[in-house]
Formats: structure tokens, C-alpha cells, sequence
């Protein structure tokens, strides 16, 4: 297996054996012939293309010169070498930290390789959980890796996982066609906000570093952290008593610093999230024939097909909170350009300061007059 990114922090986390245990353990695609994979590989890079155009047009973002990101049509395997490529560049600097930290300890080298091979084992098992459900995905942080190349000037790169569309489309037993494009223009909308919108990437990741910054290096800390928040989680108060906020044991091992900044994150993702979901609706009456049947199966798709273990895993990573975000951020983003129009929401692309906080993704009338109102 080829090397995946750079040489920084090997004993903390075997990539390598990530990709290998995620390929290993990852559920196989659909039943599919050679020449109808040929077919539907050709009809997304199509429907990718073509989409530019269409998101273009709706949300008034960009031009023909601002897209240098490629768009790759993946496998599962592929979805993960991608993404482990891209957690390996993010981490860099705090695994840098920790592996200093460690090789002046007694044993740090030997158990850092163990440490590593340990993670290295976990990271890939959530990765194969994840593959089979990703349907697209903008990698922000994107370098290249062999077969996927990375974007202009090391830029991000769209993702879309041919095997995981193709698994929706006929468990949902809707129209293919409609419903690749319909994908595509979600996906595709991501990657207008970051090539139309130059300082929004370099936003995200200042914003990434200074949350990692802040994370604990100390093993014994970070220890005794997942110990409070385990107990929390399945000794503490029953749910929904005082005190009890419902957070995912992933932000239960924050610290209050990291709190603030996953706050604004969590901001920042339900807006791109939202922003998506409002384009491909948006969008979709005038191209996707089919897409009030499309979204309706989606949406029932969503609450039903959770099974007891991802029930639980959703729980472990937060994800069920993420997609009541989005949710959210899609009825900012519709209020808003209800209110102002697709101009004046497109005010929230002009710099840091004009993103919704949290609490204004709640109430977007908070978010206008701040904006809107206090220049006028």
C-alpha cells in the first residue's frame, strides 16, 4: 500500500494500517456491473460539470474562473485514503506537539508505536462505519494522494462515492438520474463557497489549529477528561435534568476554550450545510423533475434507518446533533434570503465578522439587523 501524505508524527497514529483496517472492515458496494459503473461514474462527472453552472446562477456566488478544484468519483476505499490524507494534514502540528512530548519520556518510543497502531486500528473502524454512508463530500483540507490529486495551490477537492449513490437511489426506489444530480448540486455548492469565497478557508482552518491548539498533551489529562465524561454519559443524570445538555462525548472532553471555538465552528458548518440544502431545493424544481419525491424519501429515509449501533455511534460523535444543526442553518438561510433577498444574504460571505453566531443561526433576524440595519 502506497504511503499516504507527509512524514510528520508516524509513531502517533499508523495511517497506514487506518486505510487498511477501514478497507478491511468496510462493507462491500452494491451489485453493479463493470460497464453500469463506467455508466454512472460518466453521468456524475456530467452532472458535476454541469451544476457549476446551476449553483452559479441561484446563489449569485462566483464565476467560470473561480473553480480549480477537481471532482473525483470515489469507491469506498477511495472516500477513505482520501479522508485520511486530509485528517493527516490537519493534525500535523498537534501530533507534532505530542510526539515531542513523548520521545522525552521514558518507553515514549515504544509506546507510541503501540499507541499508534491502537489508533491507528480505531480511526480505521470508524472510517469503515462512515464510508458507506458519505454520499459527497468537499475536502477542504485536501493533499494529493496518489490517484487524488488536490486542488490548486493545495486546495480542496469534491468527492463523490458512486457506490454509496447508487445504494440510495434504489433502497429509495426513486428516478437515478434526478437523484445523482440532485447529489451533485448539494455537493457542488460546497465547493462555490470555498473557491467564490477566498478567505473562508483560510477562516476554517485558523479557526481548526487554535482549537487543536488548545487540546491537552498530557496523556494523563486527556485521560482523566474521557474518564468525567464517560461517568457523565452513563452514570450521571438521567436525561433531561438540570445540568444535562445532551452533548456527545466528543465535546464533553472539551475545554471551555475549545467549547467557544467548536461554538463558532458549529456556526460556521450548520451555515454551509444549511446553504446547501437551501441550493439543491432551491435549484432542483427547475432541473430535478422528480425532486419533491426525492427529498420526501430522503427525509424518511433519515429517521428511519438508524439501527441500535448507529443510534449509539451518532451519539459517541455528536452526529445527531450535527444534522438537527443543519436543519437549523437551512431555516436561517431561508428566512434570511426571505427577508433581504440572495444579495443581502450573500452579505454573510464578506468576512469573519458578517458569519452568524450560534445564536443567531436561531433567530436570523438577530443576524439581520446586526448586518442590515446597524449600516442603514
Amino acid at each position: 500500500m502506497t504511503s499516504i501524505g507527509g512524514a510528520a508524527s508516524p509513531g502517533m497514529v499508523d495511517w497506514n494500517l487506518a486505510v487498511a483496517t477501514a478497507t478491511r472492515l468496510v462493507r462491500p458496494g452494491p451489485d453493479i456491473t463493470r460497464d453500469e459503473a463506467r455508466a454512472v461514474v460518466a453521468e456524475l462527472r456530467r452532472h458535476a460539470k454541469a451544476s457549476e453552472e446551476h449553483v452559479r446562477g441561484f446563489t449569485r456566488l462566483g464565476t467560470d474562473e473561480t473553480h480549480d478544484t477537481p471532482v473525483l468519483v470515489v469507491d469506498r476505499p477511495g472516500w477513505v485514503r482520501a479522508n485520511v490524507a486530509g485528517f493527516r494534514e490537519i493534525l500535523k502540528p498537534l501530533l507534532g506537539k505530542m510526539q515531542e512530548r513523548r520521545s522525552g519520556t521514558a518507553g515514549g518510543a515504544v509506546l507510541g508505536t503501540i499507541g499508534g497502531k491502537v489508533t491507528g486500528v480505531e480511526l480505521g473502524m470508524l472510517l469503515s462505519f462512515l464510508a458507506s454512508r458519505v454520499l459527497g463530500q468537499y475536502e477542504t483540507f485536501a493533499p494529493g494522494t496518489g490517484d487524488l490529486p488536490a486542488g490548486a495551490n493545495g486546495g480542496g477537492r469534491l468527492l463523490l462515492v458512486a457506490p454509496n449513490i447508487v445504494h440510495v437511489e434504489r433502497e429509495l426506489d426513486v428516478d437515478p438520474h434526478d437523484f445523482r444530480l440532485w447529489v451533485c448540486l448539494h455537493e457542488e455548492t460546497h465547493r462555490t463557497q470555498f473557491t467564490a469565497v477566498p478567505w473562508l478557508r483560510a477562516h476554517l482552518e485558523g479557526e481548526i489549529q487554535s482549537f487543536l491548539a488548545e487540546t491537552d498533551v498530557d496523556p494523563m489529562a486527556v485521560l482523566e477528561r474521557i474518564r468525567d465524561a464517560a461517568q457523565s454519559l452513563v452514570g450521571g443524570r438521567p436525561e433531561g435534568e438540570e445540568g444535562d445538555d445532551g452533548r456527545s462525548l466528543v465535546e464533553l472532553v472539551q475545554t471551555p476554550a475549545q467549547r467557544e471555538i467548536l461554538s463558532r465552528l458549529t456556526a460556521v458548518m450548520s451555515l454551509l450545510e444549511g446553504h446547501a440544502d437551501f441550493v439543491m431545493d432551491g435549484v432542483g424544481p427547475e432541473v430535478v423533475e422528480s425532486v419533491a419525491e426525492i427529498r420526501e424519501k430522503f427525509q424518511q429515509r433519515r429517521a428511519r434507518s438508524a439501527s441500535r449501533l448507529d443510534m449509539a455511534l451518532r451519539k459517541l460523535l455528536g452526529l445527531d446533533a450535527k444534522l438537527r444543526q443543519y436543519r437549523d442553518g437551512e431555516r436561517f438561510v431561508r428566512a434570511v434570503v426571505d427577508e433581504v433577498g440572495m444579495d443581502g444574504f450573500n452579505r454573510v460571505w464578506t468576512s469573519p465578522n458578517t458569519l452568524p453566531t450560534k445564536a443567531e443561526i436561531a433567530k436570523p433576524a438577530d443576524w439581520i439587523a446586526r448586518v442590515h440595519r446597524r449600516g442603514e
